[in-house]
């Protein structure tokens, strides 16, 4: 059991290669917080948020990222304990904890008596991984979108979001904030979708974030069940799919598996899961 709050400290631009380091150890898990780190340089300016990190022995061996999304990186149980004090001592603006199934059920004991009751806890949500060419043909009609797309896009982005999270990203002002990263993503060639012969979306998928090992694509959404019943044997739920080019060993912790199983098994991938649990 961890007894001082010594070894915990807000991480800067200083801590960037050690906490590169640290993510590095489960790539794939970690993409996330990887890639805020190398956008942001560890800077709270770029960062919307705070990265903090435990230390023991000067080497930094658990950190965690505070800000919309409040994310553990290689956590056990004592150290979200640590982190969790540190975030009760924050101006409060987290609306997602996500991460490993035990170090989010440690965070949220600590937290939840005093952030009030989630709109949304998924204990049981599934972490996807393909690190071989899918057995299943691409789709030929799937295709990077472009700024033309937007008048298309921008509404089929907003109603997979309001159904995800159960609000939507227009709502407390939130409108133009949300159709600049629609845009962002178009900008990056992250954004990717089929179009029927009127011009409507019927398929679409949105890279989220991006390392040299990995990349999230938890943005994939379908308005037609054929469409997607060909693309993937997972069609008509969304867990969260990672993509690694540089997958060297199975993920270092893997816990609860989706409460609804699937019609069939993905040829390539994985069911260790991050569950996506406390939402408000």
């Amino acid at each position: 059991m961890l007894t001082t709050r010594d070894d915990v400290r807000l991480l800067g631009p200083d801590d960037r290669d050690a906490f590169l380091a640290l993510t590095a150890l489960d790539p794939v898990v970690n993409v996330f917080a990887a890639y805020r780190a190398r956008v942001t340089n560890l800077d709270p300016r770029w960062l919307g948020g705070e990265i903090w990190g435990r230390f023991e022995g000067g080497e930094l061996v658990a950190g965690c990222h505070m800000g919309a999304n409040l994310v553990p990186v290689q956590c056990t149980p004592d150290d979200v304990g640590m982190f969790a004090d540190r975030a009760l001592e924050r101006v409060r603006s987290t609306a997602t904890i996500v991460g490993p199934h035990d170090a989010v059920a440690a965070f949220w004991e600590t937290v939840g008596d005093r952030w009030g009751v989630p709109r949304e806890a998924r204990w049981r949500q599934p972490h996807l991984q393909i690190s071989d060419a899918p057995d299943v043909a691409p789709d030929p009609e799937v295709r990077a979108t472009t700024e033309a797309d937007s008048a298309a896009l921008y509404p089929a982005c907003v109603a997979m979001y309001t159904e995800e999270v159960g609000v939507s990203p227009e709502s407390a002002g939130g409108k133009d904030l949300y159709r600049a990263r629609v845009r962002q993503l178009i900008s990056r060639g992250w954004s990717f979708a089929r179009f029927d012969e009127r011009g409507r979306v019927i398929f679409k998928a949105e890279v989220a974030c991006a390392s040299p090992y990995a990349a999230q694509v938890p943005g994939a959404s379908t308005s037609i069940p054929t469409v997607a019943a060909k693309a993937s044997p997972w069609a008509g739920w969304r867990p969260w799919w990672h993509w690694s080019g540089r997958r060297s060993r199975p993920p270092s912790r893997s816990t609860s598996t989706s409460g609804m199983p699937p019609p069939g098994r993905p040829t390539h991938g994985s069911g260790s899961s991050r569950p996506r649990a406390c939402r408000h």
